[in-house]
């Protein structure tokens, strides 16, 4: 006979206290602010409150098509998570099959460690680094640019170095981490399969190619729709400090316009029908993307 839904909680409750931490943390940090979306559809006044504050309907989602400067901002946003994706979803992968083809035990162990290093470092730091690399009178990358004949450049407040700058540096700091995933899917993989393949003569490039790859491809796909997801949810931190005043043509995101216009200017609505608006177009990428995945493909997250 089956237990009862009580049964089965008094059974696991150890397993549910291990997860209530997360399930609270979910609860307040995720869903209780989720109540805060209703102030995107008022004219919402921080003395009055919710209660006061009069309704106004989609007024600040029309304003967020009409608005130039929102389209730039909603661009921006697009071409940074794009880029992202495209130059960084692959570099884990590479990483993880190379890492997967060093037979030094002691070597590869010095080169998992060195990779995973920079994902524990803080924003603040990374960004600190980046400043004092390109720096034009103290950078390192300044000064041997200078000794090859050319003149400094100040990366900084150049704003068509910026996407640059910002894609390389996400993808220093996450492609080790990244790899812990795509190391343990080639785990998985049976190492029959490389005995048959070096049996018909396959090298390691085929290898990779007709054992490897497929044997993750998987879940190659399952992190290839979740980051479509995150495309337009780019770092506030990162680029709230390594951008200014110069740069904000193209390093100006959704994030840092949200933070300028509805905290520093006050206007609370407009920056949560921003951000609700861009959740919900994340939401229909996930969705998109997954739907395509089940149709042409095996493999989906629902």
């Amino acid at each position: 006979m089956k237990p009862s839904i009580l049964g089965q909680m008094k059974r696991d409750r150890i397993f549910l206290l291990l997860l209530a931490p997360v399930l609270v943390y979910y609860i307040l940090f995720k869903y209780v602010p989720m109540f805060g979306i209703a102030i995107s559809f008022m004219d919402y006044n921080l003395f009055k409150g919710v209660a006061g504050s009069p309704w106004v309907g989609l007024k600040y989602y029309k304003l967020i098509i009409e608005n130039r400067d929102a389209l730039v901002i909603i661009k921006n946003t697009v071409l940074l998570g794009g880029y992202k994706l495209l130059f960084g979803f692959p570099a884990p992968i590479l990483l993880a099959i190379m890492l997967n083809e060093l037979r030094g035990t002691i070597f590869k162990r010095f080169v998992q460690s060195v990779s995973y290093l920079p994902y524990f470092l803080s924003t603040v730091v990374v960004s600190s680094i980046i400043v004092m690399l390109l720096s034009p009178s103290t950078g390192w990358l300044n000064h041997a640019i200078q000794r090859m004949g050319f003149p400094a450049i100040n990366f900084l407040q150049e704003s068509e170095w910026f996407r640059t700058i910002y894609v390389s540096s996400e993808i220093w700091q996450q492609a080790g981490w990244g790899s812990i995933i795509f190391l343990a899917a080639i785990t998985t993989i049976d190492p029959q399969l490389y005995e048959a393949a070096k049996m018909d003569g396959a090298g390691r490039m085929k290898q990779i190619r007709h054992v490897t790859l497929p044997g993750i491809a998987t879940t190659v796909v399952i992190m290839f729709i979740l980051q479509i997801g995150q495309v337009l949810e780019i770092g506030f931190e990162k680029v709230f400090l390594l951008s200014n005043a110069a740069t904000y043509d193209t390093s100006d995101i959704i994030s840092t316009y949200v933070y300028r216009v509805g905290i520093l200017q006050g206007g609370y609505s407009y920056g949560t029908a921003i951000d609700l608006f861009m959740g919900i177009i994340g939401f229909l990428l996930v969705y998109a993307s997954n739907k395509l995945s089940r149709r042409y493909g095996e493999t989906s997250l629902w």
